[in-house]
């Protein structure tokens, strides 16, 4: 997206002052702020329907399958994802694409000055994250759209995001994450993170263990909602890799849609797609999707910083794994998928994740790591990253480059070897924000 000097200027100022209120990673746990704000600006959450997408990981790419396959369906869209890789643009798209600045800044100026009155009646301010979740309420009602895909955030109950009436809730697989806020066991988090399923709703569950299906599961009896759930009333029933992504057959709940290519790598990808498709199957109803609808829907789906292929010779994936279960399912993806001789991994990790538990589940399959550091002030130091990569992979695997785009470097120069024919992988990976400035800096590096 090319702005106008004076598009980008206001833009900036915009993000400036966003991120001048309660960070991202601060949280008090309400939805009293949130619910003030929304009741002041007319519930624009509730002027369109919504499918709410909750869990631990792939929330972001299953969010993005639901939108394509709504949008190839013949319905306006607005989707709310976070967090942002490159531009916080990205987080509100309107029939697949980030929102337009001019639209943007239309919005903002529409709800600043609530922002502010806001900030006025409560001890906490409204936080990034409340302003950004109410610009993209707002945004989507004066577009208009005809269906919102919005992702939570953090947890569920007290999610921002929580202020919608959703017709079809979905919950991703759920994992340890955040347990500063979420609790330290499956049973806790999934508890939180149930706080989305909704009275007489209808709940689409993702495979889970057997501790978080088992609260879910609770929860929807509790409030007479419907529940459909992965490998028992819906599943992948085929799957076979293809050139670019793999090839697919999913039972849904109303049909068998087959002969689906999904241009996305791994198992976890064709798990989040059967979610997606049965989210959508039960928005519309009882009546089977049309499937050359489905069909476009998911080859349309892009889900970048997902195991991304951001560049060839050396092959290059950024994969925004940042906890154990996305870095499993990153390693599985890189054994059954892709054919390297040899995998060195760039990794940027936060300080507040479970590094041992990244660097533990990519072991068996990077040779080599450079461990380094993002942007971001909570970013865990490449010296702390190199002491605890160098337990698990031993110290002669393992190299430290503070900087982000220097252990880039050294990656793609190492990948070289004009005397073998051994093929090289190079992963990015490690925090979303590690991977939001790889995919910057590669972009103007491969420009050249």
């Amino acid at each position: 997206m090319i702005l106008s000097p004076d598009d980008q200027e206001r833009i900036d100022a915009i993000e400036k002052a966003l991120l001048a209120r309660w960070p991202e990673s601060r949280i008090a746990p309400s939805i009293e702020r949130i619910a003030a704000l929304v009741d002041i600006l007319g519930s624009p959450q509730l002027t369109y329907p919504t499918i709410h997408v909750g869990g631990t990981n792939g929330k972001t790419t299953t969010s993005r399958m639901i939108d394509a396959l709504l949008f190839a369906h013949g319905l306006r869209t607005g989707r709310f994802t976070s967090p942002h890789l490159e531009t916080y643009l990205e987080r509100i798209a309107i029939n697949g694409q980030s929102i337009d600045a001019k639209e943007l800044i239309f919005s903002y100026n529409d709800i600043a000055a609530y922002l502010d009155l806001m900030d006025e009646k409560f001890e906490h301010p409204i936080s990034f994250f409340e302003a950004i979740t109410a610009l993209a309420f707002v945004a989507f009602a004066e577009h208009p759209i005809d269906v919102g895909v919005i992702e939570v955030g953090m947890g569920g109950q007290w999610d921002a995001t929580n202020v919608v009436e959703a017709d079809v809730s979905v919950i991703m697989p759920i994992g340890f994450d955040h347990m500063e806020y979420l609790g330290n066991t499956l049973h806790e988090i999934a508890s939180t993170k149930a706080g989305i399923i909704k009275e007489n709703g209808f709940i689409v569950l993702a495979q889970q263990e057997p501790e978080a299906a088992k609260e879910l599961i609770r929860k929807a009896a509790e409030v007479g909602a419907d529940v459909v759930r992965e490998g028992i009333e819906f599943s992948v029933t085929s799957r076979a890799v293809a050139v670019g992504g793999q090839l697919l057959t999913i039972q849904g709940v109303n049909e068998t849609y087959e002969e689906i290519f999904l241009p996305l790598h791994g198992r976890h990808q064709a798990s989040n797609a059967a979610a997606a498709l049965v989210a959508v199957e039960a928005f519309f109803g009882d009546q089977p999707l049309d499937i050359d609808a489905v069909r476009s829907g998911f080859a349309a789906v892009a889900s970048p910083g997902r195991c991304e292929v951001v560049h060839r010779d050396p092959t290059i994936i950024l994969d925004a794994a940042h906890n154990p279960h996305g870095a499993k399912a990153l390693a599985e993806t890189l054994k059954a998928e892709f054919n390297f001789d040899e995998i060195i991994a760039v990794v940027g990790i936060l300080g507040d994740k479970d590094a041992a538990g990244i660097f533990k589940e990519l072991e068996s399959i990077v040779d080599h790591v450079i461990v380094t550091q993002n942007s971001s002030d909570r970013a865990m130091s490449s010296s702390e990253a190199e002491r605890i990569a160098s337990s698990i992979f031993g110290a002669d695997r393992v190299f430290e480059i503070s900087d982000l785009s220097q252990a880039l470097d050294k990656a793609v120069k190492d990948s070289n070897r004009p005397l073998s024919e051994e093929t090289v992988g190079i992963i990015v990976t490690g925090s979303v924000v590690t991977v939001g400035q790889a995919r910057t800096y590669l972009r103007k590096k491969f420009a050249q």
